[in-house]
């Protein structure tokens, strides 16, 4: 959720700054997951009125306007075709700074003075709109844009969880922070709306379970070509949501102001009256986004709003085409209305359907507040739009409308779980202020707090609910920190390793861990994985999140993706994670859990001390080594087929005979197609096969001295250098205390077909010392053996 924050501190007038209001939300539970400043920084922009408008003398699309600045009439040419007398407009000064760096001086525009510049949205930063100059309708000319308006606001930006939908509006964010920081809360005045006229359309619940609560009340006579004045445009604005029309903003300013969501329909469009009821065979919908909706074997049921000639609106969640409110609309019909939770949730998932009121109902709206919305929003559309609002009508069953929760807190209970104790009168000052109605019995630690929670409340069911009430108001930093007195037996090195070891490896190496979703869009499913099968998700939140992964490589590409388009130039991700396969012929869901990376960009990153050469096949399957012998497990790697992966780099891993993974550089086809560089590279492995460890064997180090020799071979071309090493070992045996590649070459002296490849072998005996006759017969040895099996020869 979006929201100003001028508009909480106008229901909230805290002393906190930005930054301190952002972290007492956060530290309460409500997540702040970012800030944006309203406006670019800008300077030297006043209101000003045009008094004038004349053509100008030398070019047709341009005027010549007279504007009041504040005591003086300054000449500016203006081109915007929205320009007339006595508009209230923005006006840059000659050495205004705008936002991009531009500064405005004297000009002469086709042989005319301009002693300034008329501004559009757009210019200043507020928005994209550059079809015309601001039209404001406050201030007085020569007044300070940004002190007019507020623009020194910030917006911020809430990531809930789903049990808070009663902080999904001003009015929630204000009694959360008026709670928090011991402030009154100052809600603008409601007052009841007389009815002008008598004029009523009727209206009956067939499922009272599902909308237990109805209200509607008929408005005539509205003018919707009145424009919604700056104020509301700017407070939509600020909390993420465009203007469309005056009855559409006010809608939309109650459901951001109180929480509530409202709906319009055009009177002259329904029939009959309105019936809330249960959707039938062979009923469809127009939505006014224009997606055509069948309700043909819906499963769940939706409810509809509906009139005599069928379904106007699915509730809850979208209005229809049909009865949407139009330029041509002259009296409207306003419904609020308080649906079942479950109900809607059912809904929206069925039909893929994300609404701003669908997000509320689902979470739970206030059912205390139909009422108290339809009176303020008659008011400002009477204060916009004009009109004769009707009586309010009502409609539903008081019985099935949710109950208040009665909840116990034992204090005794309360002290154990947050560890310390909380003073008896700073729970009941705590309960008040978050409209519990607390009562209490006995004394002491054996006291115990009765609670009643309010309409707006629907997650508080439970003694442990309450207890994280106290403890997020009171403060998790204001619980003292305490070491444990414990004893702790003398451990044993565990037959495993740990999934947090594999994690602090891969990030030793420079990868940053990736938290993906399970749930992914089919197409990329088949792309990176076209063998998966993967399981459809029955109701899907959205088609991106259709199936369920068969493999950690989606949302690795993914993160990847996101991660280019904002310029990183070097990406290295793992992630961890559970990946889901049908079982063979019992019809249940093998459950695998997997280690994935992928890597992209330079080797190291940019430094004066080395090349920032290129990541290559060879640093992925280095890493893969590190990780596979955190153990002490020997990892065989062999080609691999894999229609994802490049067919001559790509690798499998096994560990003692038995799989456990695949690496390798993405098939080029697979990378164009998902917009990815050339060189990107991939692994995937067993967490099983990662966290296992042999049994331990402990030997004296050898006191003999070691010895090197160095073989230059030249072999077929196609010869991996691991079947030369796992010739080598078992023609030397225990001999062998390492082996390694120090050179590979290709080109003159040797044969197009053939590599040539220098291998070091340091020998130790483990009780003597080799002599020059033993080491010269194990090596010539090693040479037969290799030249007889794999076709080499000493260069």
């Amino acid at each position: 959720m979006k929201f100003s924050e001028r508009w909480l501190k106008s229901w909230v007038p805290v002393d906190l700054s930005t930054a301190e209001l952002c972290e007492r939300l956060t530290d309460a539970g409500l997540e702040v997951d970012g800030v944006e400043a309203v406006a670019e920084a800008f300077d030297g922009v006043v209101v000003a009125e045009v008094v004038e408008v004349a053509p100008h003398p030398n070019a047709d699309r341009l005027t010549l306007c007279q504007v009041d600045a504040g005591g003086e009439t300054l000449p500016i040419v203006c081109g915007a075709p929205n320009v007339r007398a006595g508009m209230k407009t923005a006006l840059a000064l000659v050495g205004a700074q705008l936002p991009g760096g531009m500064k405005i001086r004297r000009a002469k525009l086709r042989g005319v003075e301009s002693r300034g510049m008329l501004c559009s949205a757009a210019e200043l930063g507020l928005g994209d709109d550059h079809s015309g100059i601001l039209d404001v309708d406050a201030g007085v000319p020569g007044e300070d844009l940004r002190d007019v308006f507020g623009l020194d606001d910030a917006t911020i930006v809430l990531d809930l969880t789903p049990n808070r939908g009663d902080a999904l509006s001003i009015r929630g964010l204000a009694r959360e922070v008026g709670v928090l920081s011991d402030a009154p809360v100052s809600p603008p005045a409601i007052d009841p709306v007389a009815a002008a006229s008598d004029t009523t359309f009727p209206i009956r619940v067939e499922n009272a379970a599902g909308c237990p609560r109805y209200l509607g009340r008929a408005i005539e006579g509205v003018d919707i070509a009145r424009p919604s004045p700056w104020w509301l445009r700017e407070r939509l604005r600020r909390c993420g949501l465009r203007s469309i029309d005056p009855v559409v903003d006010v809608t939309n300013y109650v459901l951001l102001e109180l929480g509530q969501p409202m709906h319009a329909f055009d009177l002259a469009e329904l029939s009959g009256g309105i019936v809330v009821r249960d959707a039938r065979p062979g009923e469809s919908l127009t939505l006014l986004d224009g997606t055509d909706i069948s309700f043909d074997d819906a499963d769940p049921v939706p409810l509809l709003i509906t009139d005599d000639r069928g379904p106007v609106a699915i509730a809850g969640v979208m209005g229809g085409e049909r009865s949407g409110v139009a330029a041509r609309t002259r009296d409207i019909f306003l419904e609020c209305a308080f649906f079942s939770p479950l109900c809607v949730a059912a809904t929206a998932r069925r039909f893929g359907l994300h609404t701003d009121a669908a997000h509320r109902y689902e979470r739970g709206v206030d059912w205390q507040l139909q009422a108290q919305a339809m009176e303020r929003a008659t008011a400002l559309l009477l204060n916009i739009v004009g009109g004769r609002p009707g009586p309010v009508l009502e409609a539903g069953s008081e019985t099935a409308l949710p109950n208040r929760n009665t909840v116990r807190l034992r204090k005794r209970r309360l002290d154990r779980l947050i560890g310390e104790e909380v003073p008896a009168a700073e729970v009941e000052r705590i309960f008040r202020r978050l409209e519990l109605a607390p009562r209490a019995q006995g004394e002491g630690d054996d006291r115990i707090w009765t609670v009643t929670t309010p309409s707006h409340r629907f997650d508080i069911e439970r003694e442990e609910d309450l207890v994280e009430e106290v403890l997020r108001i009171h403060g998790y930093n204001a619980v003292a920190g305490r070491t444990p007195d414990a004893r702790l037996a003398l451990g044993r090195l565990p037959a495993r390793s740990s999934v947090e070891r594999v994690a602090e490896a891969l990030v030793d190496l420079g990868y940053a861990e990736a938290i993906t979703y399970s749930f992914i869009e089919p197409r990329l499913a088949d792309t990176l994985d076209p063998r998966g099968r993967p399981l459809r998700v029955l109701n899907p939140v959205s088609s991106e999140h259709a199936v369920m992964r068969t493999s950690l490589l989606p949302g690795l590409v993914s993160a990847l993706q996101r991660n280019l388009a904002r310029q990183a130039d070097r990406v290295r991700l793992f992630e961890i994670g559970q990946c889901f396969r049908p079982a063979l012929g019992d019809g249940n869901v093998r459950q695998t859990t997997l280690c994935g990376g992928i890597v992209c960009g330079p080797r190291h990153e940019a430094s004066w001390a080395r090349e920032t050469a290129a990541a290559d096949f060879f640093d992925v399957k280095g890493d893969v080594e590190r990780l596979l012998r955190l153990g002490g497990r020997d990892p065989h790697f062999a080609p691999l087929a894999d229609p994802v992966l490049h067919p001559g780099q790509s690798a499998s891993v096994a560990l003692a005979g038995e799989p456990a993974g695949r690496l390798g550089r993405l098939h080029l086809e697979v990378a164009n197609a998902l917009d990815l560089p050339a060189e990107v590279f991939v692994f995937e492995l067993a967490v099983d096969a990662l966290v296992e460890r042999p049994e331990r064997k402990h030997s004296p180090l050898s006191r003999q001295p070691s010895v090197r020799r160095d073989l230059a071979l030249a072999v077929p071309a196609q010869v991996p250098a691991a079947r030369i090493e796992r010739a080598v070992k078992d023609q030397l045996g225990e001999l062998v205390r390492e082996f390694r590649v120090f050179d590979l070459y290709a080109g003159g002296g040797i044969a197009a077909d053939e590599k040539g490849i220098g291998i070091g072998l340091t020998l130790q005996h483990a009780s003597r010392t080799l002599t020059d006759a033993d080491i010269n017969e194990r090596i010539e040895g090693a040479v037969a053996a290799l030249e007889s099996e794999l076709g080499a020869r000493l260069r």
